[in-house]
């Protein structure tokens, strides 16, 4: 699995939002270049990227940090956050995503996602947002009625084959994963999914890890980063399937008996 550390943008600034709410924002770096910089330099080979500005209005903000970071860092990065029209799916590729996520857009305009799929296929991802298990949409501002699972379905028939699944209740919280949901959710993808929300520890990491869900690609990271919880090498490590086979290949040595 590839840890992916999260670069949230909003007005300009690199910031942490908790459970979705734009009420409560974190700034941890003015410049969202030098916060990815600083992951890059930690070892990260992947960027996860989103336009909290442009998931809010619906339509990308910034595309010109998108595009200093790319051109920059040299690491491929999934950005996300208001594509949603062909142009602006476009444009954030020609801005230098390697792939593109998809939201709002991707439920509601079926002739939309039918056309991106048909231009960019592999180079789309689908982000499944939930609270309480039911899909939110338009930056996190309203949930649906509709369940994860009943949409991953719906979207996989439409040929979907990659998604980001975020745990929004537990999403800055630090508070840990409800492996259940996770482990739900890969019953259901056919394709390949990443996972965020709630990541706040090593624990954590491992405890996806050792789901052992061979659909289960990556794990995004933000606010454990930012706060020192691990490191961008730890957190690596503790997703390597060849960590747990180790500790389970232990040799036994026997402990002498008391006389």
């Amino acid at each position: 699995m590839i840890l992916y550390p999260a670069i949230d943008i909003s007005e300009g600034k690199a910031v942490r939002l908790v459970k979705g709410d734009f009420n409560q924002v974190t700034v941890y770096e003015d410049s969202p270049l030098e916060a990815a910089r600083a992951w890059v330099e930690a070892g990260a080979r992947f960027l996860h990227v989103v336009d909290l500005d442009g998931a809010r209005t619906g339509s990308p903000k910034s595309l010109d940090h998108l595009e200093r970071i790319a051109s920059e860092l040299h690491v491929p990065v999934q950005y996300g956050g208001g594509l949603r029209s062909l142009p602006a799916v476009r444009d954030a590729l020609r801005a230098g995503a390697e792939r593109v996520i998809l939201g709002t857009a991707a439920f509601n305009d079926i002739d939309f996602l039918d056309d991106v799929l048909g231009a960019f296929r592999d180079r789309t991802i689908v982000s499944v947002d939930t609270r309480g298990g039911n899909v939110s949409t338009s930056g996190w501002q309203e949930t649906t009625q509709m369940p994860a699972a009943a949409v991953i379905e719906r979207l996989q028939n439409r040929g979907v084959r990659s998604f980001v699944y975020t745990d929004v209740d537990r999403d800055g919280m630090l508070g840990g994963i409800n492996f259940e949901a996770v482990k739900r959710i890969a019953q259901v993808v056919r394709g390949r999914f990443i996972y965020s929300g709630g990541i706040g520890s090593l624990e954590d990491l491992r405890g996806l890890r050792d789901l052992r869900q061979v659909n289960l690609g990556g794990v995004i990271a933000g606010k454990a980063l930012y706060e020192g919880r691990f490191t961008i090498a730890e957190g690596q490590q503790a997703l390597q399937p060849e960590a747990a086979d180790k500790a389970d290949k232990k040799p036994y040595r026997a402990v002498p008996a008391n006389d």
